[in-house]
């Protein structure tokens, strides 16, 4: 492998995290100069990441006029959490079947750590709440052990719209939010798995008014 595409790699990663994580905002311009000058590298490796990242739907580039993070119309959105909807709930039944003792207590502390973190007051800190939510998210679905559904539910992630910035929601929708996180840990521990299901689903039914609103939203406002 060329040390063209060795950069090239780790700048699509590098970019991707921040589109995922919502450092990088939907419509935001990415200059190939700009990010080449933060990130270290020449234009060419950036110019061929940019490339990899339209390619799986995260940048837009536009003849004449550069790149930029991908925007996402109220559709899309739909159609992602319905297809959200179809899989994470049977992966988390799936984990309240097969958790160990270690998958629950890892998981309780994340709740626990996302409540800290997330629950408004001076120690709120939105952004440090993305990776534990990522993190919580993950570890049930390697708890459910179900590889088809994985690799389905991973093609549905790969959007900026999950991997999102919580400043987006509101206060009760927030407050429902992590409590979702710690009643689906109680869910496990009772190894019931029609409950935990049904947890996941209002989850991410909470997450679809978030992104739905403020997609609503970001479209008037560019009328």
């Amino acid at each position: 492998m060329t040390t063209s595409a060795t950069s090239a790699e780790r700048v699509a990663a590098l970019v991707r995290d921040m589109i995922l994580d919502g450092r990088l905002t939907s419509g935001s311009r990415l200059a190939e100069t700009e990010l080449a000058r933060s990130l270290g590298v020449s234009r060419t490796p950036v110019r061929e990441a940019l490339g990899r990242l339209d390619a799986e739907g995260l940048v837009e580039q536009v003849p004449n006029r550069g790149a930029r993070v991908a925007s996402w119309s109220v559709a899309e959105i739909e159609s992602v959490f319905e297809l959200r909807s179809a899989l994470e709930p049977r992966l988390t039944g799936a984990a309240a079947l097969a958790a160990q003792e270690e998958d629950i207590l890892v998981l309780s502390e994340l709740a626990e750590q996302m409540l800290a973190v997330g629950l408004p007051g001076p120690d709120q800190d939105l952004d440090a709440l993305v990776p534990l939510n990522r993190a919580f998210h993950d570890h049930l679905v390697r708890i459910a052990d179900q590889p088809a559904l994985a690799a389905a539910l991973a093609t549905a992630l790969r959007t900026p719209l999950q991997r999102r910035n919580f400043s987006t929601y509101d206060e009760p929708t927030l407050r429902r939010s992590l409590a979702h996180h710690v009643e689906i840990v109680d869910a496990l521990r009772a190894r019931d798995s029609t409950w935990a299901r049904a947890v996941m689903t209002s989850h991410i039914h909470n997450a679809r008014s978030v992104m739905v609103r403020a997609a609503t939203d970001q479209q008037e406002e560019s009328r």
